[in-house]
């Protein structure tokens, strides 16, 4: 199928799948014109990727675990270790942010935003 009715079908921009072709998240064939000629799978893949974006995962992540998860023999089970790896960045993350906010709390009526509360003037 051709660019525009991949872009129509997945609901997205031209642009955006155009870029998804650059960094290899979706490839075409060229026909003789130079269309572009995508497979109809295309589509559903396409679906997956807007999906795992929602879900958190870069286009970095969706396209290093892609090829796993099409390979999978139980891509249930594959997709749970995904998310299960995913949590453990997300709480991670929520540590570092508890700190950081616990940090700038320390620093709010200083007078000064670069001195914590306690210190010499």
């Amino acid at each position: 199928m051709r660019i525009g009715e991949l872009a129509a079908q997945a609901g997205l921009t031209k642009d955006a799948i155009r870029f998804y072709e650059k960094v290899g998240l979706v490839a075409a064939h060229r026909l003789a014109n130079g269309y572009r000629d995508f497979p109809p799978e295309t589509v559903a893949w396409l679906h997956y990727v807007r999906t795992a974006q929602t879900l958190g995962f870069s286009l970095a992540e969706i396209a290093r675990h892609g090829e796993d998860l099409h390979d999978a023999p139980d891509a249930a089970e594959a997709l749970s270790a995904l998310f299960e790896e995913k949590i453990h960045v997300i709480d991670e993350r929520m540590v570092e942010l508890a700190a950081l906010r616990a940090e700038l709390t320390a620093r709010v009526g200083t007078g000064c935003p670069l001195r914590a509360a306690g210190q010499a003037r």
